[in-house]
């Protein structure tokens, strides 16, 4: 295989009982076809030990890197932080809970290095897939494309799940345009390269939810912040038209 700069950004939130070990999987999944890469953990607030535990395996495996802050700043906020202490040619997104196992990078990369695409994103609504998802989760997730295609017409079905990788050349440059911290960035940042015209793919994902329950993390109160932060990334895609 030949050499390629890949950084793996993973927000962690209070994954201190666990955040070593699934360090430890992806080094061990990305190894296998990627010569060159780091693993960039983004500390955002945690409560408890998940930055000690990321130093403790920074310690012993080459390329992991840690980004912490005090004060937590959501999903959005630490996937910002982390991107833009990235180094590599393409930059990858992935969930520290690792409910998306990390070997699927590899062939999306591929479909990169190809340059059939400039983003690939997984889908969860991808015919191929493979979830074991609860059913709340998956309500609220069509209810999100419906709204989504009425608002953007933006022609990929899930925008939400935590497995993405894009060329930096696409995404460096817009990061900064990036308001949302919530659950919401994941569309900003796709409307965002897509209005200036970078190509999006989808890809299948396999996906086991350990969340012990149906809703993981995201409460009422996420989902509603979600469909306000929708609407503000409307109003400047559409009406401001930051992101040209």
């Amino acid at each position: 295989m030949t050499e390629r700069q890949l950084s793996i950004v993973m927000p962690a939130y209070n994954e201190g009982d666990k955040i070593y070990e699934n360090i430890k999987k992806v080094y061990s999944a990305v190894s296998v076809f990627c010569d060159s890469f780091e693993i960039i953990v983004v500390n955002d607030g945690s409560e408890d030990n998940t930055a000690e535990e990321v130093k403790k395996a920074a310690r012993e495996i080459s390329g992991v890197r840690l980004v912490s802050y005090k004060n937590n700043r959501g999903k959005g906020g630490a996937i910002k932080a982390g991107v833009k202490r990235a180094e590599g040619q393409y930059i990858a997104f992935l969930d520290a809970d690792l409910d998306l196992p990390p070997e699927q990078l590899r062939d999306y990369m591929r479909l990169l290095e190809e340059d059939r695409a400039d983003v690939v994103i997984g889908s969860k609504m991808h015919k191929d897939s493979k979830i074991d998802y609860p059913f709340i989760r998956k309500v609220i997730s069509v209810g999100y494309y419906l709204m989504l295609k009425l608002l953007f017409h933006l022609n990929v079905k899930d925008t939400q799940t935590g497995i993405k990788i894009f060329k930096a050349e696409a995404l460096k440059p817009v990061i900064d345009l990036i308001r949302t911290d919530g659950f919401a960035y994941d569309i900003e940042i796709l409307i965002a390269v897509n209005s200036r015209h970078y190509r999006i793919m989808e890809m299948p994902v396999q996906l086991v939810f350990t969340r012990e329950n149906g809703m993981g993390r995201i409460h009422l109160k996420d989902i509603w912040k979600a469909f306000r932060d929708t609407w503000k990334i409307f109003w400047r895609a559409r009406i401001r038209k930051i992101y040209r």
